[in-house]
């Protein structure tokens, strides 16, 4: 059964409500928050590579109180364990019984700051929670929320003491974006509200958690014709056979795509997925799966430039309605 044309116009207006909502917070990114949102809807997860301050914990605080959700910060440093992102065992001396705290990551809206400055084998625990959407802690498993969301941050500026991820594990990232900083317009708006600097406080819920994970499952069954299908795999395939890429998008990029471009047309009020919609998000949910040949960056290669050529070389199919 695949998503009507009623509830593809539904769903529009409410992520379009949505987006107005979160915007309360971020003034002047408003297609930033469209790709946040998609990644929410399409149950994935964001990686925000950005200069400090430039409001991505804002943006955390803002999902989760357009949804009704609860949040969670967590900063990570080099000497953070596992057991203080997913919780521990600890012995109570009056019950004699062993009790699971939970931690931090137990929250639909997590933010997750500066990854990647804990070490290897605490990323691997994110990640692990990420991909399976449960924590096992002695042997019992815990579930995380529905929804569940992890915005990770990277500092690009500062590279002393960090742990980059490495590609396998930026690939279970759905989407990568920035946020950047504001018009001067909008700056002179924030800079007029400074006082009062959290402009997430003054969101109002648009939606619950469990209409979020309703209305998600409905659009996960948003049409995608077999030309569409077939233009992806084409594409994907393109950035593999490219002669300045040492990696290109996996099947796990493909298969992103394809959820992304689901909550993507609906968004707009379509029942169908177009071609224009693979496109529109081929950067934010292709550019860092990509790996480009050493040699081929110093001659001024990037994935952003491999993902263009692709979507120049491989012709889109003609679908309409």
């Amino acid at each position: 059964m695949s998503l009507s044309v009623e509830s593809a116009q539904a769903f529009s207006q409410t992520f379009a409500a949505l987006v107005s909502n979160v915007s309360i917070a971020l003034l002047d990114k408003t297609h930033v928050v469209r790709l946040a949102l998609t990644t929410m809807f399409a149950g994935g997860h964001l990686l925000l590579e950005d200069a400090p301050g430039t409001g991505k914990t804002a943006l955390a605080r803002a999902i989760s109180a357009a949804i009704n959700g609860t949040t969670s910060r967590i900063q990570f440093t080099p000497d953070m364990l596992p057991s203080d992102i997913t919780g521990v065992n600890m012995f109570d001396q009056q019950t004699r019984q062993w009790s699971f705290h939970r931690g931090p990551i137990f929250a639909e809206i997590v933010l997750a700051d500066e990854i990647n400055r804990a070490s290897p084998k605490t990323q691997s625990a994110l990640l692990e929670v990420m991909e399976e959407g449960q924590v096992t802690v002695d042997g019992t498993t815990h579930r995380a929320p529905a929804p569940f969301m992890v915005i990770a941050t990277q500092n690009p500026v500062e590279q002393a003491g960090t742990y980059p991820l490495p590609e396998a594990q930026l690939d279970r990232f759905l989407m990568k974006t920035s946020l950047g900083y504001p018009s001067r317009t909008a700056m002179v708006e924030i800079l007029g509200g400074a006082a009062a600097p959290d402009r997430s406080r003054l969101i109002q819920p648009s939606l619950s958690t469990r209409d979020v994970f309703a209305i998600a499952q409905d659009v996960a069954l948003n049409h995608v014709d077999r030309a569409v299908l077939d233009y992806v795999a084409a594409l994907a395939e393109a950035t593999r056979d490219d002669e300045n890429a040492q990696l290109g998008v996996s099947t796990r990029g493909a298969i992103g795509m394809v959820r992304c471009a689901r909550v993507w047309a609906a968004a707009q009020g379509r029942a169908f997925v177009l071609p224009d919609d693979i496109k529109a998000l081929a950067g934010p949910v292709w550019e860092h799966r990509i790996v480009v040949d050493p040699d081929a960056s110093f001659s001024g290669a990037t994935a952003a430039g491999i993902v263009a050529r692709a979507l120049t070389t491989v012709p889109a199919p003609a679908v309409g309605a």
